[in-house]
């Protein structure tokens, strides 16, 4: 009888130690899953981040993967300009200004001596626009990526990585 008593501990015993063993692998597997996942979102967080700070492609974010390290050249601004834009019931216009990131410090020299050329092609570019191209994000973006390529199509010496539009209202 006391036998029986002691294999039933035992057994009992033995399976608590199980349930235990169990128990802390799940455990241990939930704490890994948990913490890739945690590393992937962080990656991915990153990942967003820098393909938004170079104009939005992935194309780009492909081609500078350490934008980060590079940092941001150096900035010309454009001062302030109304244009009239296209309009079909009544007249409407943009007041902008807008900053150009330059790819080195040499194209910052080409670019204030070409600043009348830069001027006209933005000047021109904006008021063959309609009202509703510039209403939304989408049509914005569009004429960001536009005067990047028109600027870069006459610059020599370096080139315009990036436009930013520091003021812009359409009405």
């Amino acid at each position: 009888m006391a036998e029986n008593q002691d294999n039933r501990t035992t057994d009992t015993q033995k399976q608590g130690s199980k349930k235990r063993g169990i128990m802390i692998i799940v455990i241990a597997v939930v704490l890994l899953v948990s913490a890739g996942g945690s590393y992937f979102f962080l990656q991915q967080q990153k990942l967003k981040e820098s393909s938004h700070q170079s104009d939005g492609s992935k194309a780009a974010a492909l081609i500078r993967p350490n934008q980060e390290d590079a940092g941001i050249g150096p900035i010309v601004e454009i001062s302030e300009f109304i244009v009239n834009i296209i309009g079909t019931d009544t007249a409407h216009y943009v007041r902008a200004s807008l900053s150009l990131e330059l790819d080195r410090e040499l194209t910052v020299e080409e670019v204030t001596k070409r600043m009348p050329q830069i001027r006209d092609a933005v000047l021109l570019l904006i008021g063959n626009k309609t009202f509703e191209e510039l209403q939304d994000i989408q049509g914005k973006n569009q004429v960001k990526a536009e005067l990047k390529s028109k600027i870069n199509s006459f610059l020599r010496t370096g080139k315009v990585s990036n436009v930013y539009l520091t003021d812009f209202v359409v009405q």
